[in-house]
């Protein structure tokens, strides 16, 4: 059989998606390699994707905690896990009935959800409900429930895929088999809506690996509550307050701590996992968007 010869198109959309992964491969290289680089190397000569000496002092000092690392992922993980269901789940149960047409008072429910977005009450206010009327400093709830459980950005983006990617024409031939809202819901809206829901249960997911702001105003007392990004952030707060002693018995003692490493490392094992499991899931986006189509 012949070979299909590329055409310069192709060469130069070929080229530029190899430039893209390059651009989003290699930080990631070079903050794996400069957390496995001696300190020494790291000061002298900065950042190499080729070390002159290799070390795993970084990672050896943080395994040293590692009791805490393992309490820290499980509740990251117990936390990323529940919170991105529920924030999917009342998402599209809020967006679902603002994408009905004929829903009374639908545009005062539309402003209500699109005023958030614009306008908060502030950290103080929400730091004072939630602790003062909730009583959630130092619990579990503490990294669920705050900023991040249900967001305006989320239901607008649901219901809007919902009213234009979905055909009024399914909506009206289920209500005319006599069809509930909750059967239309569960069997229409939620399998033609999986694009949307997965990416938006990705956004979901990312927020909460990668919040801190919650350990950090919310978790005070209990130090069993943080999550990885709690952890870590603590331990960097504790290397660079460390450095900057002027006592020189503990000067000494930091000369043999890898600060900049451990930093790296730190920002590694934070990434890791989002790594090795994204890629398990990106199969279900081109699903979803195949099962998205509408025979007609």
């Amino acid at each position: 059989m012949k070979r299909k010869a590329f055409t310069p198109y192709q060469i130069l959309a070929n080229a530029v998606m190899l430039l893209v992964t390059l651009c989003v491969i290699l930080p990631f290289l070079l903050l794996f390699m400069s957390s496995i680089t001696a300190e020494k190397v790291l000061v002298a000569d900065g950042y190499s994707f080729w070390p002159k000496q290799f070390s795993l002092a970084s990672y050896a000092y943080i395994i040293k905690s590692g009791q805490q690392i393992l309490k820290a992922y499980g509740i990251s993980i117990l936390v990323t896990v529940i919170g991105t269901l529920v924030n999917v789940i009342l998402s599209a149960l809020m967006a679902y009935p603002l994408a009905v047409k004929n829903l009374p008072g639908r545009r005062i429910m539309m402003f209500y959800v699109f005023f958030t977005m614009l306008f908060n009450g502030g950290i103080v206010p929400s730091y004072l409900m939630w602790s003062g009327i909730f009583h959630i400093k130092d619990t579990f709830f503490a990294q669920l429930l705050p900023n991040l459980l249900l967001s305006a950005w989320n239901v607008m983006m649901i219901r809007t895929y919902f009213s234009t990617s979905i055909p009024d024409s399914l909506y009206e031939a289920a209500e005319i088999d006599g069809a509930s809202q909750y059967t239309i819901f569960h069997k229409i809206v939620l399998p033609l809506g999986k694009p949307i829901l997965v990416t938006m249960g990705t956004f979901a997911g990312l927020s909460y690996w990668n919040d801190w702001t919650n350990g950090l105003y919310y978790v005070v007392k209990n130090k069993d509550m943080y999550n990885i990004q709690n952890l870590l952030n603590n331990m960097v707060t504790n290397i660079q307050y460390l450095s900057q002693s002027s006592n020189s018995n503990m000067s000494s003692a930091m000369s043999a701590i890898p600060t900049t490493g451990i930093q790296m490392a730190i920002a590694f094992v934070a990434i890791l996992p989002i790594m090795l499991i994204f890629p398990l899931f990106s199969k279900y986006y081109a699903k979803g968007i195949t099962m998205g189509a509408v025979k007609g």
